[in-house]
């Protein structure tokens, strides 16, 4: 449906434009692990106040048309607006620059509060001329004054502007200043050229080069205008005249070439409301695209792959950090051999009954008479271990102090080193670091010390399980060694008792030492420490022995803490990533759905010519 078609065309375009203008301040205030840059999140703060502005501006009855002059002191620009009023509405004179305050020029049915706010500080002038009744014709200040005050004045007025009456004359028709803000507005709003005073150019014939005309048309077209707009004026004639363009009278010795009564035309009638629409659709229309591109310059890259082979990486990385901190931590358990040897002989005697095990209980206690596990642990209470829950606590304390020692001496730096490790790691494979710094850090800094002395305990009470409950032919050896070592002495001493017995009453022999007296002790005893011999060589308990199983389970349990910790880091980042980027895809989509709209309706109005490619 075409805006002719449609009064309500514009109405139904603002709704739209506060539907993106809340998006895109819903998704600025959202919470990013991608960050948007300051200048970028000013940028799309920026164009949402545009937004804004511009729902509000459209959703009335009947839209109006914001005209702006801008142009450069002394161009006359507020001569040009008192011509077009017919009257005395904007200061002009001599003295530059003369407009400071600017002039707003309206119809009364237009209320000043319908205005756009940038407009409504401003000296505002009504008028009666219902040719103009859907225009709002706007005089600004110097864009070159040195005044900078003036100068901010416009910038702000210029957000306002559907239509920019680009003014200038014979010495200011291509300054600087002046077309630097013509090439940064001129995708969001429509341009026509106005080249005042043009007595000065027609009245010198013999100028050599281009006219000023002929010398703005070719820029125009070079910056891709096909037709552009351009009137020549001399507007200071016609205000002298007191003329105003609305008859067919002229004054007297005008230059060749005055085109006043067909700009007057073109505003009045040139600019129907099919034109104003179209106008307003495509400013609204430049602004639309330039959210999307702003939107989609903060679009967060796709890390799934770069994901997947940082995992890979750092898993290699995990695995070589595991081996150092094995070989870390079972060093600083190396001076405590006789301890942990100690240890895991009294729990290998906990299966061993009778004679055996008070045999085992007194050879360990001499063998290992100077170690014990409550002596290296200073703030611990000092008592006999009796049980085998008092050794689990002696043994948890103690490790906990070996872990913590190692972890202030050595492995908090190598925690600190490991991240860093890994950012590399993930750098060089195309992941931003800046996502995973934090989350890296952090994870290196967490309760290390608790999870070391954790893994270093379950090491050591598996392989304990281990050695005291094998399983295999192991299981077999040492329940036949146990079963004997439960049996067989006592079996011996019995055995021995009843022999000297029977020989003493049957035989009637008599003991004659007490050697053989003792015999049956003898006997028990040699028959334990053959077992225990037994016990050392298939059943060892030796640190030398059993500090390869140890290593290994530890390296195992240190290689999947630090799997489990730090491997998801990159998946679980680049999945909220992908979240985040579906946001913004989703912005980009209802941005260039409105723009499509958007464009299939400028199609139906002739304003290229106001617009360059």
């Amino acid at each position: 449906m075409t805006p002719t078609e449609s009064p309500s065309f514009l109405r139904t375009l603002a709704p739209l434009l506060r539907g993106l203008d809340r998006q895109l301040r819903d998704w600025l205030d959202r919470p990013k692990r991608f960050a948007v840059s300051s200048i970028a999140r000013a940028e799309i703060e920026g164009l949402a106040d545009d937004l804004k502005r511009k729902s509000e501006a459209l959703d009335v009855e009947r839209p109006h048309l914001v005209i702006m002059l801008m142009g450069g002191t002394g161009v006359g620009k507020s001569t040009l607006l008192n011509a077009l009023a017919g009257a005395p509405i904007a200061q002009s004179g001599l003295t530059r620059p003369t407009t400071r305050d600017p002039v707003v020029y309206f119809h009364h049915s237009l209320r000043a509060d319908a205005l756009d706010p940038a407009l409504r500080f401003c000296r505002l002038v009504q008028h009666e001329r219902d040719a103009l009744a859907q225009k709002v014709l706007v005089d600004t200040p110097d864009l070159d004054s040195n005044d900078l005050s003036n100068r901010e004045k416009l910038l702000s007025l210029l957000v306002a502007a559907d239509v920019v009456l680009y003014v200038g004359s014979q010495e200011k028709y291509h300054d600087e200043l002046g077309w630097k803000l013509f090439k940064e507005h001129r995708n969001r709003r429509a341009f026509a050229f106005v080249l005042n005073k043009w007595d000065r150019c027609a009245d010198n014939p013999d100028a050599a080069g281009l006219r000023p005309d002929e010398d703005l048309l070719r820029d125009l077209t070079a910056e891709g205008f096909t037709a552009p707009r351009l009137f020549r004026t001399n507007a200071r004639t016609w205000v002298e005249a007191g003329l105003d363009g609305t008859t067919d009278e002229r004054p007297e010795n005008l230059p060749p070439g005055e085109q006043f009564p067909e700009l007057r035309h073109w505003l009045e009638l040139g600019l129907t409301r099919l034109e104003i629409e179209a106008v307003k659709a495509r400013g609204v229309g430049q602004l639309v695209e330039h959210v999307e591109r702003a939107t989609q310059a903060v679009m967060p890259p796709e890390l799934e792959t770069a994901a997947h082979k940082v995992r890979a990486a750092w898993t290699d990385t995990l695995n070589a950090e595991a081996d150092s901190q094995t070989e870390i931590l079972s060093g600083t358990l190396e001076p405590y051999r006789n301890e942990l040897e100690h240890h895991f002989s009294l729990q290998g005697q906990q299966q061993f009954r009778g004679l055996m095990a008070i045999y085992l209980r007194l050879t360990t206690k001499i063998l290992y008479a100077s170690s014990n596990l409550r002596d290296r642990l200073p703030l611990l209470p000092k008592f006999k271990l009796s049980s085998n829950n008092d050794t689990r606590v002696d043994l948890v304390a103690f490790i906990h102090n070996c872990a913590r020692s190692a972890c202030e001496r050595v492995l908090a730096q190598r925690l600190t080193a490991l991240a860093n490790r890994l950012l590399v790691e993930a750098d060089h494979r195309g992941f931003p670091i800046t996502l995973l710094n934090e989350r890296t850090h952090e994870s290196s800094c967490s309760d290390w010390e608790d999870r070391l002395t954790q893994c270093v305990v379950e090491s050591l009470i598996e392989t304990e399980t281990e050695a005291t409950q094998p399983t295999g032919w192991r299981k077999y050896v040492r329940g036949g060694v146990t079963g004997l070592g439960n049996t067989l002495p006592e079996f011996v001493l019995l055995g021995s008792l009843v022999i000297i017995l029977w020989l003493f009453i049957v035989e009637q022999q008599v003991p004659n030492s007490l050697l053989y007296l003792l015999s049956p002790l003898y006997a028990t005893l040699a028959v334990m420490i053959v077992l225990h011999v037994l016990i050392l060589l298939l059943l060892p308990v030796r640190w030398s022995a059993i500090r390869g199983e140890f290593q290994s389970r530890l390296q195992t349990q240190l290689a999947e803490e630090f799997h489990r910790v730090f491997v998801p880091i990159p998946t679980e980042v680049a999945a909220q990533i992908r979240d985040e980027k579906r946001q913004v895809e989703y912005l980009v989509t209802e941005t260039r759905q409105v723009a499509d709209w958007l464009r299939d309706r400028e199609q139906k109005a002739q304003i290229s010519d106001l617009y360059g490619r």
